[in-house]
């Protein structure tokens, strides 16, 4: 028997689940040693015991989706609000290396997640799948290129794909804490950030009623914005996530603001994404279909746990070469084992986690989001129809 709960209903179980996760993470210190978000931690946990509820024949909950994509849109406007391009032109070679890094990663698990697929007998169809669809492109990818794959005979391609996103989701906030842990520990790698947004002036960071309203009209305005964009992205022949509009639209509107030379509590904006990116990710754990991952078939997990290896060395090896090797390029390697395996909120989190015990990284949380926007929603629907009509 499924249990729909509404808005309200749905922020009150992820509430619990955050402040379930915050209490265990904070007696813990494997998760503390190890950036596990705490939205992560408690929303497993509620996910455990609505599967076995379920299981059991008591029922199953079902929690409301429009609330989790809100706050999913309200946090990547305030993402593109940081992306000022006064401080991305300082480090603009530095975001072509990370782009490379990103680009060359899509062919990698998708050519993986093949030749896996024709090893063990499964279609191979299911490895692209299993591969930057999901692994990179996330849910949304998986649907969307789902269907075109069983029409190609791929039978269930969409539910394997679905899954095999779930899994990632989770896998990519469990990978990326520890693969950025060991690069820090091992290359003895010190935080020299020191908050450039701060630096605008005295008073900009102070938080009062009046300027956390002022930053709720500019990212309601941002976001606003973002709308218009997405119709124009819509126009394309890509698959771009609602978010990414949402995210030029903060983008656009903060480099408006910067060339009018106007001031933003840019604190305060750092303030309600954080909170709702953790609103977000709480919404989005609770309502993890365990029973998915329980049911994969024995192949499915093989291929999945080799792309949580493989992306743990490729970012190790790869992306925190080319990104310099110190502080930032860490804690980009954290977002990057995010967002190969799971979703760009993971990514998100995995960055914020290590920001929060190690201190600032003002040029990965500055380019890392917008570069990654570009990289992946330009090229993975390109990587994937050509992977789709070589293989059909």
């Amino acid at each position: 028997m499924e249990i729909q709960l509404d808005i309200l209903e749905s922020l009150g179980v992820a509430i619990i689940a955050y402040m379930l996760g915050v209490f265990i993470k904070n007696r813990v210190k494997f998760f503390q040693k190890f950036f596990i978000p705490s939205p992560v931690i408690g929303g497993l946990i509620i996910s455990l015991i609505n599967l076995i509820l379920n299981q059991s024949g008591l029922g199953f909950f079902k929690f409301d989706d429009v609330i989790q994509d809100f706050f999913m849109n309200i946090f990547f406007t305030c993402i593109g609000l940081a992306c000022s391009f006064k401080v991305l032109k300082k480090s603009g070679w530095l975001g072509i290396k990370l782009a490379i890094a990103i680009i060359l990663l899509l062919p990698l698990q998708n050519a993986l997640a093949v030749g896996l697929a024709k090893t063990m007998g499964i279609n191979p169809l299911h490895g692209v799948a299993m591969g930057s669809t999901s692994m990179t492109g996330g849910i949304g990818s998986a649907v969307s290129f789902g269907k075109i794959m069983e029409g190609y005979g791929a039978l269930n391609n969409t539910s394997i794909g679905v899954a095999a996103a779930t899994f990632g989701m989770l896998i990519g906030s469990l990978v990326g804490g520890p693969v950025a842990s060991r690069l820090i520990r091992v290359h003895k790698l010190k935080s020299t950030g020191v908050q450039i947004a701060n630096k605008d002036g005295k008073n900009i960071n102070l938080i009062n009623q009046k300027t956390l309203m002022e930053a709720i009209v500019i990212i309601a305005l941002a976001s606003f914005l973002g709308t218009f964009i997405n119709r124009l992205l819509a126009l394309t022949s890509l698959n771009f996530p609602y978010y990414v509009g949402c995210q030029f639209g903060g983008l656009v509107t903060r480099n408006i603001l910067d060339i009018a030379k106007k001031d933003i509590n840019t604190k305060s904006i750092d303030i309600l994404g954080n909170i709702s990116l953790n609103l977000f990710l709480s919404l989005a754990l609770i309502n993890l279909n365990i029973s998915a991952m329980l049911n994969l078939a024995l192949p499915m997990l093989v291929i999945m746990v080799a792309q949580a290896i493989f992306i743990a060395i490729y970012t190790s090896l790869v992306t925190f070469n080319l990104l310099e090797r110190n502080y930032d390029a860490a804690v980009m390697v954290a977002g990057h084992c995010g967002v190969g395996l799971g979703q760009t909120p993971n990514a998100i989190a995995n960055m914020e986690a290590i920001i929060e015990k190690e201190g600032p990284a003002d040029v990965a949380m500055f380019i890392f989001p917008i570069v990654l926007a570009i990289a992946v929603n330009l090229f993975n629907p390109i990587v994937i129809t050509f992977f789709i009509n070589f293989l059909k």
